[in-house]
C-alpha cells in the first residue's frame, strides 16, 4: 500500500527525423529521490521485449525518459513496460501497448518539406512555389499533408 502513486505518470513518445524516438514521462506523485525506473519495450509481436539503453534523468539522477534510434514505425502494437524500485522494493508498474501510428500517445515532428523552389517571373507579378512532402515514418500519402504558405513583403 505504501507503493501507491510510485507509478510513471503522464508517457509519452515523440518521433522525429524519421527514424529517432524519444519516450518520456513523469515521476509517480510519491516517488522519492532513489526510486529508479526502467523502460521496456517491445516494437512489434514478432520481437523480443529489450531495456532502454539511452536513458533520459533528472536531477536526482532517476530515469524519466529513454532516447531511441533507428526506430522503424509500420502499422504494428508496440508494447511498453516501465517498472522499477524503491529502497530495494519493487513500485507499481506502468504497461501500455499502442497502435505507433494512430495512438496518441505516439507524436511525430515531421521535417520541414523538401526541395521547395520559387520561381517568380516580373512580367506577370506571379510566383510558382514547389515542394517535396516531408520524410516521415509512416505516413505514405501526399493528401495526409495540409501546407500553409505566409508571404512576407521585404
Amino acid at each position: 500500500a505504501d507503493m501507491n502513486g510510485t507509478a510513471i505518470e503522464n508517457f509519452v513518445c515523440v518521433i522525429f527525423n524519421v527514424s529517432f524516438m524519444n519516450c518520456t514521462w513523469h515521476v509517480g506523485r510519491t516517488a522519492t529521490e532513489d526510486t529508479q525506473y526502467f523502460l521496456y519495450w517491445r516494437p512489434s509481436k514478432k520481437e523480443n521485449i529489450t531495456e532502454c539503453q539511452n536513458y533520459i534523468k533528472d536531477n536526482y539522477g532517476r530515469h524519466t525518459g529513454c532516447r531511441f534510434q533507428n526506430v522503424t514505425i509500420e502499422n504494428k502494437a508496440a508494447y511498453f513496460l516501465v517498472n522499477g524500485s524503491r529502497s530495494g522494493q519493487n513500485i507499481q508498474s506502468y504497461e501500455k501497448t499502442i497502435l505507433l501510428i494512430s495512438d496518441y500517445i505516439i507524436v511525430e515532428k515531421l521535417t520541414p518539406p523538401l526541395n521547395v523552389t520559387v520561381n517568380c517571373t516580373e512580367a506577370s507579378h506571379r510566383c510558382s512555389i514547389q515542394w517535396q512532402p516531408p520524410h516521415t515514418s509512416h505516413v505514405k500519402k501526399r493528401s495526409c499533408f495540409k501546407y500553409e504558405i505566409v508571404i512576407e513583403k521585404k
